[in-house]
């Protein structure tokens, strides 16, 4: 299939999922204002007014049948409706009144209740996230397995690596979720895009609500990713993750060279968020291999492009989240005491040998330079090799 079919499918799927659930609402509050305009007034006889009431959650799309469901259940609705005590209301206004109140606030209450049910935020769940690690080959031993034995074992069917080549072994290791992109193994600007291209279609490919990027070198708290993704609402435009510079980046317009541009980028060294609202948005401009020619365009790296298409060409705002953390930063400044309301951590060598990782008890230093165990161990304490 080439790559404008596959971005055409998408698109229409998405379109068609979210056609199906406006004429779900619609066909919902159809149904509420169709029993609202029914007369009120206290002279019509309880039973016929409680049936129809009665009737709603057999009418209701099933996932809103639980929010009408009336205070007393079925016993209240039957309350009150023998002959007799039918004709007592008749006769007495003021039952009348009241009953005719009580009937316009349960209304009222099965109107709010679809309001709530149809405005509501998403619930997110792990499955809700498509999370794509960039690699390479050389780096399968050394980075992959540490990963492949900490935060990995929590996200098995979410998890996504995109590496340059074919390696049979850590196919096996990963359940087969190795994908070889056909990129070169360089780490040149042209490479990491070639990468990001094929993770982004992935996610689109994936109808994921959430497209979640880290590197290799990243440890990934899943648990409070998944919460902190909780908070927003992926139906709408989200662009999650941290800044590596202190101001916006700047850069020559390449449509119009006499003038520059600037804007912010969440550091792939971190990792980053994108909702699929904002990723559907993105599609026209990156998605089916286009991302390439973006980087490009403006001569610069995979991450700073997600950027530049966010910020600049569609004119959405990086939300900084302070808890993503890359290895620019010094990792001996983190607060190792609040460890479980971090997303990421990472770590790197410095020239002379000396490790910037983060400064946690555990294991030694030589059965763990980059901490990970030891922060898995710390976090979770479910692994073989955690200290007793």
């Amino acid at each position: 299939m080439q790559p404008q079919e596959g971005t055409m499918r998408v698109k229409i799927c998405s379109m068609a999922q979210q056609a199906a659930l406006v004429c779900g609402v619609m066909t919902a509050f159809a149904l509420v204002f169709h029993n609202l305009a029914q007369d009120t007034a206290g002279t019509r006889a309880a039973s016929p007014r409680l049936s129809a009431v009665q009737g709603w959650p057999e009418r209701a799309p099933r996932s809103l049948g639980r929010d009408y469901e009336l205070p007393g259940g079925e016993n209240a609705l039957q309350e009150g409706q023998g002959e007799g005590q039918t004709v007592a209301r008749a006769e007495d206004p003021l039952a009348a009144a009241d009953a005719g109140d009580d009937e316009e606030e349960r209304r009222k209450g099965l109107l709010n209740a679809l309001v709530a049910t149809a405005t509501a935020k998403p619930t997110t769940s792990l499955d809700d996230i498509f999370i794509s690690v960039k690699t390479t080959k050389k780096f399968h031993k050394e980075r992959l397995e540490i990963l492949l034995r900490t935060w990995f074992k929590l996200a098995p069917h979410q998890t996504w690596f995109f590496t340059d080549d074919d390696d049979a072994e850590y196919q096996r290791k990963t359940g087969g979720h190795l994908i070889n992109t056909n990129c070169s193994a360089s780490h040149r600007r042209t490479a990491l895009c070639c990468k990001m291209a094929r993770e982004f279609d992935a996610f689109l490919e994936s109808n994921k609500r959430w497209w979640c990027h880290f590197d290799d070198d990243n440890y990934v708290n899943v648990p409070q990713l998944v919460r902190t993704l909780g908070d927003y609402d992926p139906t709408q435009d989200w662009y999650l993750g941290k800044n590596s510079i202190r101001a916006p980046l700047e850069i020559i317009n390449r449509d119009n060279v006499s003038q520059r541009i600037s804007f912010w980028f969440a550091t792939g060294g971190a990792g980053f968020c994108i909702s699929r609202s904002l990723g559907l948005k993105m599609m026209p401009v990156a998605g089916g291999g286009k991302f390439v020619s973006v980087g490009d365009k403006i001569r610069l790296p995979d991450d700073v492009t997600i950027g530049y298409v966010v910020e600049h060409v569609l004119r959405r705002k990086l939300t900084v989240l302070d808890e993503f953390h890359s290895h620019l930063e010094s990792m001996k400044l983190l607060n190792t005491d609040n460890l479980a309301s971090q997303i990421s951590f990472s770590y790197s060598k410095h020239p002379r040998g000396k490790m910037n990782a983060l400064p946690i008890h555990g294991l030694d230093a030589s059965q763990d330079p980059t901490r990970f165990l030891s922060i898995h161990c710390r976090l979770f304490g479910d692994a073989p090799y955690c200290p007793k």
